[in-house]
C-alpha cells in the first residue's frame, strides 16, 4: 500500500518537475539542497532565488520572438517590469542585466529610476512607462525626468487633467504619452468599468480635442490592461478586440501612435498541477493584432508587455517549521506553524491565493491531512486548502523528527503587502530573508539580505526607545 508522502505527491502529479526533485527524502529547488538552508539559517526564512527571474524575463522574450518570426509580425518587442511587484535593488540588479524597460505606479518609483540611472542599471534607451493615477509629486517627479532629458519616459494618461498637469510642469520639451483604455471588468466583478483609464468610446474624442493640435505632445502607446491578467478566456479575447477596434481609429487619426502596451501580465505556477502554454497564448495574440491591423490597413504596433509577478514571483520562497500540533476534534488536526501567514504571506489571508506548498523533509513518511495555523491570535491566520486536492497533506506530525514546510512562487508583492520593515499583526518578527545567486561557473552563494526582526526594531517604530 502505498502510504508514504512521496507516493501522494507522485500518484497526483508529474514528478520531479523543473524545479523540484528530490535527494533521498528532501526536497530540492532548482537544484538547491533545501534542508541545508534551514541547517544555516534556522526557520522562518524568506529566500529569493535570484537567477529565475533572469529566467522568465528571457523566456518570454523568446515566446514573442518566436511569435513575431513566424508570422512576419513588422513591430518590435518591449519587456517592461512593474515595479510595484518587488521593489528590491536586489531584484531590479538582476531584472535589468537582461536588456529590459520599467514601468511605474506612482511618485517614490521615480526615484528609484533615477537611482538605476545613476548607478548605470539603465540608461537612456529605457523607456520608463508611468501609470497610475498622478497626484501632485508623481507629476512633479515625472516631470523633473522629462525635463532632465530621458526622452523615453512616456506618461500614460489615465485622465482628462492630466495631460495639463504634466505639460505645466515640462514647458519646453516636447512629451510623448500613452493613453489607458479603460477596460470592463470580468462579469464577476461588483463593478463594470475599471476605475483606471479613460473609456474605450472617449478616447479617440479626448485625442482630437487635447492633443491633435498640441505640438508639444506626441501620442506614442495605447495602454490595455486586463486585470485578470493575460488568459484564454472568451472574456480576454473578446476586450483585445475591442481594444484593437480603438487602436485602429486612433491610429487612423494619429500618426504618431506606434506602440501598443498589453499590460496585465502572465500567471505564475501556484501548484505542480498548474498548466498554462505561454507560446500558444503569445502566438494567438501577436495573430490576432496582426490580423486586426492587415484587413485595417494600418501597420501593426509595437508591442510592450508589463509583468510583475511573471518577472519576480517564481524567484521567491519561504520555509517554516511546524512546532506543534493540536487535534481540535475528531476531524481537524491543526499544524502550527513558527511565523505567521497574515504577516509573511499577506495575500493568502487576503484574497486566498494560493502558492506551491510541499514538505522540504521526511518525504518517505507516512502523510495526513492537516490544517496549517500561524502564530497570531487572528482566526484568519490559517492555510487550508490547496488547490488541486482541496486539502493539505503532509508527512505526520512527530515530536521528534522535525518537520518543515516550504511554500514557493511568492516572490511577488508579498513583501510590500506584508509591510516589510514595520510592524505586524500581533508582532510576530520578520523572518529572515537571503538572497540565492550562482556564479559564472553555477556554484551556489547565498547571503543575508535582512535579519529575523528583533524586539528592539518592533520597539523603535512603536517609539519606545530608550532616551
Amino acid at each position: 500500500m502505498n502510504t508514504k508522502y512521496f507516493d501522494l505527491i507522485n500518484q497526483t502529479f508529474y514528478f520531479p518537475q523543473e524545479e523540484f526533485r528530490l535527494n533521498k527524502d528532501t526536497l530540492l529547488f532548482h537544484n538547491i539542497d533545501l534542508m541545508k538552508l534551514v541547517e544555516e539559517y534556522g526557520t522562518p526564512l524568506k529566500f529569493t532565488y535570484l537567477p529565475a527571474i533572469s529566467n522568465n524575463i528571457n523566456k518570454a522574450k523568446g515566446w514573442f520572438r518566436k511569435a513575431m518570426e513566424k508570422s512576419g509580425y513588422e513591430g518590435k518587442y518591449h519587456y517592461c517590469y512593474c515595479t510595484k511587484s518587488s521593489h528590491f535593488e536586489f531584484v531590479m540588479n538582476e531584472a535589468f542585466k537582461n536588456s529590459i524597460h520599467i514601468e511605474t505606479s506612482s511618485a517614490f518609483d521615480i526615484n528609484i529610476v533615477e537611482n538605476l540611472l545613476k548607478k548605470g542599471k539603465i540608461n537612456r534607451n529605457t523607456y520608463v512607462v508611468c501609470n497610475g493615477f498622478k497626484r501632485d509629486e508623481y507629476i512633479e517627479n515625472i516631470a523633473r525626468l522629462i525635463n532632465g532629458g530621458h526622452s523615453k519616459t512616456i506618461p500614460v494618461i489615465d485622465n482628462y487633467e492630466e495631460l495639463d498637469l504634466i505639460l505645466e510642469k515640462v514647458p519646453t520639451k516636447k512629451v510623448k504619452v500613452g493613453i489607458r483604455i479603460a477596460a470592463e471588468e470580468e462579469p464577476k466583478f461588483e463593478f463594470y468599468t475599471s476605475r483606471l483609464g479613460i473609456g474605450y468610446k472617449n478616447i479617440v474624442p479626448f485625442y482630437k480635442r487635447a492633443i491633435a493640435d498640441n505640438k508639444q505632445v506626441e501620442l506614442k502607446m495605447l495602454h490595455f490592461f486586463i486585470n485578470t491578467g493575460i488568459r484564454d478566456t472568451a472574456y480576454y479575447w473578446n476586450e483585445l478586440l475591442k481594444c484593437l477596434k480603438v487602436y485602429i481609429s486612433l491610429k487612423r487619426e494619429c500618426p504618431t501612435l506606434d506602440s501598443l502596451n498589453i499590460g496585465g501580465g502572465f500567471p505564475i505556477k501556484n501548484s505542480l498541477a498548474f498548466e498554462y502554454d505561454y507560446q500558444y497564448m503569445v502566438d494567438e495574440i501577436i495573430n490576432q493584432i496582426k490580423t486586426a491591423c492587415d484587413e485595417a490597413e494600418v501597420p501593426v504596433p509595437n508591442i510592450f508587455t508589463e509583468f510583475g509577478s511573471f518577472t519576480v514571483g517564481e524567484s521567491g520562497g519561504a520555509i517554516y517549521e511546524v512546532i506543534h500540533q493540536k487535534q481540535q476534534n475528531d476531524r481537524e488536526k491543526w499544524n502550527m506553524i513558527d511565523s505567521s501567514f497574515i504577516t509573511t504571506l499577506p495575500d493568502s489571508w487576503a484574497i486566498s491565493k494560493r502558492f506551491v506548498m510541499l514538505a522540504v523533509n521526511r518525504w518517505n513518511d507516512t502523510y495526513e491531512r492537516v490544517l496549517l495555523g500561524g502564530l497570531t491570535c487572528d482566526s484568519d491566520d490559517y492555510y487550508n486548502s490547496e488547490q488541486h486536492m482541496n486539502a493539505v497533506y503532509l508527512p505526520k506530525y512527530n515530536k521528534e523528527k522535525p518537520l518543515y514546510i516550504g511554500f514557493f512562487n511568492t516572490g511577488a508583492y508579498q513583501e510590500t503587502i506584508g509591510g516589510f520593515g514595520g510592524l505586524h499583526h500581533c508582532l510576530i518578527p520578520q523572518p529572515k530573508h537571503i538572497l540565492i545567486d550562482r556564479d559564472e561557473n553555477g556554484i551556489l552563494a547565498t547571503e543575508v539580505f535582512s535579519p529575523e526582526q528583533k524586539s528592539e526594531d518592533v520597539l523603535k517604530i512603536l517609539g519606545y526607545d530608550e532616551k
